[in-house]
């Protein structure tokens, strides 16, 4: 999906300091690549498991450290090439080893002392790490600052393991874009099946969580990028409220949609880096909120009008509902929906424009002097005279587009946001929630995903789901994994009112403890690596 899935709706050189770097001969084993695929060390915990086993003194930071960095060379770099990792943080186990000394004395810092996450490479880190957003222009910007949100992290204790790959400029660049892909990192594998796209744009973060890189990963969405590819890399993906992790020294789009949000392969995993991420002025402790038995009572709006046409998603979906109702919860059906607002898909976009072409302006123009494009034109020159390296596999037409915009005190622009918040808000989520009286909205989170198409870009069947309400409103949506079709996954979505972020992870978590669905990858090269989907494939 492009990170504008709304796009598909209306149809949505590196530096040194910036590569990955191999971990030192004398500090790691070398797996053999083959067997190192399904996780069998430390690398196969959760994140809840591994903060009791650091808590419990059965495994140490620094080991962590290197057990990710050597899985990563192993099947990032080699083996199946997930491409998932951007760089890694020559200072990581340095902080690792601080960790254990704060451990060891009895004063860490909290629960996630010592757990390594990845982010996702358009968020700025005090690290001598590059923020490139996957592209060319920004393979010097080493900014040697933390995003609010990764001071957080840091200040639980959290080990910074490195940056994910994405879809370049968080997908927001080309119409006809290939989702997971950078000029910079190339194109992200899903370790589910590999030629199978990984969604955007938090692609690599997605990849990298499934494929156990890191004890947990941080994606960033203005319009699916992080409900998306969890969904298809079969990981749960948390986006919350706007504004209630800061966006600040994070490459923007959208300050009315962007967020950053945890993507890690449980729901108390995404609650425990909530925890450290939320930035908002209410604290709110979402561990202590997870409740295995808050779904019993809820009532569950079913948004049948978005479960879209695959029987396979059909099958799953009814299944995922029947685990709701043996919780306790009662269902309430709901048929039909349309956004009302007259022109909502052509607004949603301008908006997007107008947004993108204000926030990066702005963002570029702060950017150290290392960097040369210090505006939307000039990256817009700058891709055109690298056009080998960054235009051979679709174009700019989402930048030109932007670039066109006027500022946004433009009429258009106030019109079209008000219209698009009013449809998706009071008109819409609010709406739906208040005249069927339900607690909360479920929907399978996506389409099964289709294969990697560099020379038509992203071809997505008819699409499931309805992520684009809680985007463009701004409010929390939750995807928990409900199995898999022939090995690709798929997701189960739960959205709800502003501010309801603590109550969407308690009732993902009832979810996801009745029915444990996620599945491991399998590293298949492809469907026909599927037994069944082999046999068909020949002639009788």
């Amino acid at each position: 999906m492009r990170h504008l899935m709304i796009g598909a709706a209306l149809g949505v050189l590196c530096a040194a300091c910036n590569s990955v770097a191999a971990v030192p001969e004398d500090t790691k084993p070398m797996p053999d690549a083959t067997e190192e695929m399904p996780a069998m060390d430390w690398t196969a915990k959760t994140m809840p498991e591994l903060v009791e086993a650091l808590d419990a003194g059965q495994v140490s930071s620094v080991e962590l450290v290197l057990a990710y960095q050597s899985r990563i060379e192993a099947i990032d770099q080699n083996g199946p090439t997930l491409q998932s990792v951007l760089a890694l943080n020559p200072a990581a186990l340095d902080d690792a080893a601080d960790s254990d000394e704060r451990r060891a004395l009895g004063k860490g810092w909290g629960p996630m002392d010592g757990v390594p996450v990845l982010l996702k490479d358009n968020i700025e880190t005090i690290d001598p790490v590059a923020t490139t957003a996957g592209a060319l222009a920004l393979k010097d910007n080493v900014t040697g600052r933390d995003s609010p949100l990764v001071a957080g992290l840091r200040a639980q204790g959290a080990i910074i393991l490195g940056k994910t790959n994405l879809s370049q400029w968080a997908n927001f660049r080309s119409n006809e874009s290939m989702s997971g892909w950078s000029a910079l990192g190339g194109q992200v594998r899903n370790p589910h099946m590999l030629d199978r796209n990984p969604c955007g744009s938090s692609s690599g973060s997605g990849a990298a969580a499934a494929a156990s890189l890191a004890a947990g990963t941080v994606g960033t969405e203005t319009n699916g990028s992080i409900i998306c590819p969890s969904n298809v890399n079969g990981i749960v993906g948390f986006k919350p409220t706007v504004g209630l992790v800061s966006q600040q020294y994070i490459v923007p789009i959208s300050h009315s949609q962007d967020t950053a949000g945890p993507m890690t392969r449980t729901v108390t995993g995404a609650a425990l880096m909530m925890n450290a991420m939320a930035t908002g002025e209410a604290a709110t402790d979402y561990v202590a909120a997870l409740d295995a038995g808050s779904l019993s009572g809820k009532r569950v709006g079913v948004m049948r009008f978005a479960q879209g046409s695959n029987q396979d998603i059909h099958t799953h979906f009814n299944a995922a509902l029947q685990v709701l109702e043996a919780q306790g919860a009662e269902l309430v059906e709901i048929e039909d929906f349309s956004p009302d607002a007259e022109n909502f898909w052509g607004d949603a976009l301008a908006v997007l424009e107008y947004e993108f072409k204000h926030t990066l302006n702005a963002y570029l123009a702060d950017t150290p002097d290392s960097v040369t494009t210090r505006s939307l034109a000039e990256l817009i020159a700058f891709n055109e005279a690298n056009a080998e390296i960054e235009l051979v596999l679709f174009d700019q037409d989402l930048f030109e587009s932007s670039d066109a915009r006027g500022p946004l005190t433009d009429e258009a622009y106030v019109n079209a946001l008000a219209a698009v918040q009013s449809a998706s808000r009071e008109k819409g989520i609010d709406k739906l929630l208040s005249e069927h009286s339900v607690d909360m909205l479920v929907s399978p989170s996506g389409p099964v995903s289709p294969r990697i198409d560099p020379v038509n870009g992203d071809n997505w069947p008819a699409w499931a789901g309805a992520g684009y309400l809680a985007a463009i409103a701004g409010y929390p949506h939750i995807t928990v994994p409900m199995g898999d079709v022939h090995g690709v996954p798929i997701g189960f979505s739960i959205m709800g009112a502003k501010d309801a972020d603590a109550d969407i992870l308690s009732w993902g978590f009832a979810y996801e403890q009745a029915s444990q669905m996620r599945v491991e990858p399998g590293f298949l090269p492809d469907a026909e690596a599927r037994p069944e989907i082999a046999a068909a494939m020949k002639a009788k």
